[in-house]
């Protein structure tokens, strides 16, 4: 109120509010701001939840006088549907609690509920497609396909944008008897359901509203998907339709089957659940404990909320991405709620004092690393405690909500909260909504259903006494086996040779040890809690199940062993790369004699199958690094861009100068003097989503030798580039085209030539050479600035990290790793936190490894080096360089 109103958001760093347009674009982030006082009403019910009842009237006051919801503004359908609609109807709900208890709202009307009902008509036009599925963003003013609404061509959506508004789009029909906006939200769910994969009964991360074909094949319960399964359980619950629970069941039963790795939960391919499709995990995920409790199914959840809790006491906060051995993937983290709404369910479930202080410790970080003097800064890195001048509205619409209530007794507030539902924003929805104005028929689809062999299908509300069978210690000793699952060495305590008491039992497997032929290996697992399943494809899959153990430190063993043969997993993976690329200078003075070699890309186009390469001259784009709408297109198109690495990921890089229509791209490094003199060359990894779009070839070139090109600019203007998987020979280069004329003639025979070539100069490296030479490449993907999604990574490092998973042969029900023998595992290193892999340089003998060990010469003295003449060129249709 006092730094930030009328605005969206508190800017906490430097006390003002964040208007969109009239700050730097943060991309897709900037989708939830539509000026229409976004935090104000995204926290309306967590005042009355706080006590704060007065406040509570000046703010409806203040929404009702000065929100204006007719904007020209794009916004998303999802976060203006949950933080805009669902805090307008959560408003609304508390607005008539408390105008019944007679001493507040005396004068309120329903004015919020009429603001909800003219967003919600607002929403509408997004839902104007053949699949029923809405459109990811829409115009306040215009909807969608006018002229004027810049938006509508999108194809795409993520399961959880379509999915997650059935809740809102409900109750606003049962508040206000207008059923169209339930009808639309169902029809979404229906077709969503429809699509689902029905073998595994999984769906995917983002489907095609047009033709329902899933875009992104990957499925979990992180971003992307997370809010629709949380929506199918809650619409069973307000709306008491048995169909939506029917359908969470039958996903919440492939969830366990294939996702579930407790503690891990670990997304996988819907066609080939067994194959998991990537190996780390999103912050997102720690709501799922909580809607585990919901569903009455407790032991998971307490074993993955432990193994997050064990994260955040590592970091201070939960990064936005972590890797199965808990290191720092993605380093942001935007104080998000998530993790405090599960403490809050786990302590209703259990009344375990544990949980309790589980919310005093992020309540401490907070106020610690967080507070600043306008409000709570976003972290923009977990591992150095930098600040983002960021604080998204959910953090006072969930953070502070599930923290009060997770401390308060009932003698602390005003209503029964046991009354409401929450929504994926916390907004509060009675539950007496489910029996007002239904004009929606329901329909028996029972035998629609997959049987399942579970109890997957009880109808009754789990009974919190008899989940703990009579034990006060049942939540403790599901959590005891995982507390030094995150600590910074192995965890290999003292206690093990205290227990055995000088008996003699052999000390526990190592995974670079382990043979799946051996008899005491095996016996050796199966007392870690650890399974062995052959594979007719003659693998091996393990899974481990702690609660199978022999004891509380064999189960321990059982999460070290598993850590270890996962590590050696993601070190198999790394040898799987792509080989280098060639970028060639084909222009004068150079004519295909200046050999750069470039670091590949994991998408865009594979220049391996297009010979031919790209060829176009190169052009420098504003801004340079690349992050944003290119501000120069007509010097773009049709040429080759030139870029900085730094601040946003390759892939969106690759986007915009696609968009402005150039036909390649190359990324030079931003660490000046990097040199692949010093370090090895790496592959540019995607940005986790799907890079299909994605159509051009893009390369890395390191400082140094990005600099040669960049120097040929400013000296010669106009040069043009051959991009390829190999360089070409000249003859190749200029096949068809008048030879120039103006290369100095100096009479040098071809073999001359060759003698010139130095055998370690590796910008005139033999093709043949180049392409045979053993590289040491890593992937390496850039970290966004504000929280977008990227691969991981810290931008400005230039360490490998490993690559994505859609390259591992691996199957995984609980905790799988491939088999290995003891001549082929290499020594796993214990995880230290989040310190990066050092970077080594791969040695080898091949005499054919590129080698950059000489300087790279001046522009003159290269030139100095290739005065030759048109007959020796003419000649050389046997000389690959």
């Amino acid at each position: 109120q006092e730094h930030a109103y009328p605005a969206d958001e508190l800017m906490p760093l430097t006390c003002r509010g964040r208007v969109r347009g009239q700050e730097p674009s943060r991309g897709d982030v900037d989708d939830a701001l539509g000026k229409f006082s976004l935090t104000l009403i995204d926290t309306l019910d967590t005042l009355v939840v706080l006590n704060k009842t007065k406040e509570f009237e000046e703010a409806v006051k203040k929404v009702i006088k000065d929100v204006n919801l007719d904007n020209d503004i794009v916004v998303s359908v999802f976060e203006t549907n949950i933080r805009v609609l669902g805090g307008l109807l959560g408003g609304h709900s508390v607005a008539i609690m408390l105008k019944e208890k007679g001493e507040y709202m005396q004068w309120y009307n329903g004015e919020l509920l009429h603001m909800a009902k003219e967003l919600g008509y607002k929403l509408l036009p997004a839902f104007n497609t053949t699949s029923g599925l809405p459109y990811p963003r829409v115009n306040l003013k215009f909807g969608v396909r006018h002229p004027e609404a810049r938006t509508g061509t999108e194809t795409d959506t993520c399961t959880a944008c379509a999915g997650t508004l059935i809740l809102e789009f409900a109750a606003l029909s049962r508040f206000t008897g207008t059923s169209i906006f339930e009808e639309y939200a169902r029809k979404a769910l229906d077709f969503i359901w429809e699509k689902r994969q029905r073998s595994s009964n999984l769906v995917g991360v983002t489907i095609n509203i047009h033709t329902g074909d899933w875009v992104r094949k990957d499925s979990g319960v992180g971003a992307g998907i997370d809010s629709y399964y949380e929506y199918l359980l809650k619409a069973y619950v307000l709306l008491g339709d048995d169909s939506f629970l029917e359908r969470f069941n039958t996903h919440y039963d492939a969830i366990m089957r294939y996702i579930s790795q407790p503690p891990l939960l670990l997304d996988v391919h819907i066609h080939k659940p067994m194959l998991n499709a990537r190996t780390w995990m999103d912050s997102l995920l720690a709501f799922f404990p909580g809607l585990q409790v919901l569903k009455g199914d407790i032991r998971p959840a307490i074993e993955t909320h432990e193994m997050l809790y064990q994260v955040i006491k590592k970091h201070n906060f939960l990064p936005e991405a972590f890797t199965t051995d808990f290191r720092v993937h993605w380093a942001q983290h935007p104080l998000r709620p998530e993790f405090a709404e599960s403490t809050y369910f786990l302590y209703k479930a259990t009344g375990d004092p544990y949980y309790l202080e589980v919310g005093k410790t992020l309540i401490e970080n907070l106020n610690k690393y967080a507070r600043v003097p306008c409000g709570f800064a976003a972290m923009k890195d977990v591992r150095t405690g930098s600040h983002e001048d960021r604080m998204d509205s959910f953090f006072l619409a969930e953070m502070f909500k599930y923290l009060y209530l997770l401390f308060a007794d009932k003698e602390d507030m005003i209503f029964d909260i046991e009354d409401y539902i929450f929504t994926t924003e916390a907004h509060l929805l009675p539950l007496w909504l489910s029996t007002t104005n239904q004009t929606i028929s329901k329909k028996n689809t029972t035998t629609e259903y997959t049987e399942l062999d579970d109890s997957n299908f009880d109808w009754t509300c789990p009974n919190t006494q008899i989940l703990f069978p009579n034990d006060p210690m049942f939540a403790q000793s599901i959590r005891e086996p995982l507390k030094n699952v995150v600590d910074k060495s192995c965890p290999r305590g003292i206690s093990r040779a205290e227990e055995s008491l000088g008996s003699g039992p052999k000390p526990p497997l190592r995974a670079r040890d382990f043979m799946a032929s051996n008899p005491e290996h095996l016996e050796i697992l199966k007392k870690m809690g650890v399974s062995l399943i052959h594979l007719k494809d003659g693998r091996v899959q393990l899974v481990q199940h702690a609660v199978q153990a022999a004891s509380s430190l064999d189960a321990e063993d059982g999460l070290r062993f598993m850590q270890e043969m996962i590590e050696l997993s993601s070190q198999q993976q790394k040898e799987q790369q792509l080989p280098p690329r060639a970028v060639q200078i084909v222009s004068h003075p150079f004519f295909g004699r200046v050999v750069l070699t470039a670091g590949p890309a994991q998408f865009g186009m594979d220049l391996s199958k297009h010979k031919a390469g790209t060829r176009g001259f190169v052009a420098t784009i504003k801004p340079y690094n690349g992050c944003s709408e290119i501000t120069n297109p007509e010097a773009v198109k049709e040429k080759i861009a030139l870029m900085q690495r730094g601040q946003c990921m390759f892939a969106e890089k690759a986007r915009n100068i696609q968009k402005a229509g150039a036909i390649g791209g190359i990324v030079i490094d931003d660490n000046e003097g990097s040199s692949s003199d010093t370090a090895p060359l790496f592959q540019m990894a995607g940005d986790g989503k799907n890079t299909d779009d994605i159509t051009i070839p893009m390369l890395f070139l390191f400082n140094k030798e990005g600099n040669i090109i960049l120097d040929a600019i400013r000296e010669y203007e106009s040069v043009e580039v051959l991009l390829s998987d190999k360089a070409k020979d000249r003859a190749t280069i200029f096949k068809g085209k008048m030879i120039p004329n103006y290369i100095i003639d100096s009479n040098l025979e071809m073999e001359h030539m060759d003698q010139k070539l130095p055998e370690n100069d590796s910008h005139k490296q033999n093709s043949e050479e180049a392409t045979s030479a053993p590289q040491d490449v890593g992937a390496v993907s850039e970290e966004p600035e504000e929280g977008e999604s990227s691969d991981v990574t810290d931008p400005d490092s230039l360490s490998p990290a490993p690559a994505d998973s859609d390259s591992i042969s691996i199957s995984n029900q609980d905790s799988y790793v491939p088999g290995t023998d003891e001549a082929s595992a290499p020594e796993p290193a214990c995880t230290q936190g989040d310190h990066q892999p050092q970077e080594q340089q791969t040695e080898t003998e091949s005499n054919s490894k590129v080698n950059w060990d000489n300087k790279v010469q001046p522009m003159e003295s290269i030139l100095a080096d290739w005065n030759e003449d048109i007959e020796a060129f003419e000649m050389m249709e046997k000389d690959e360089l």
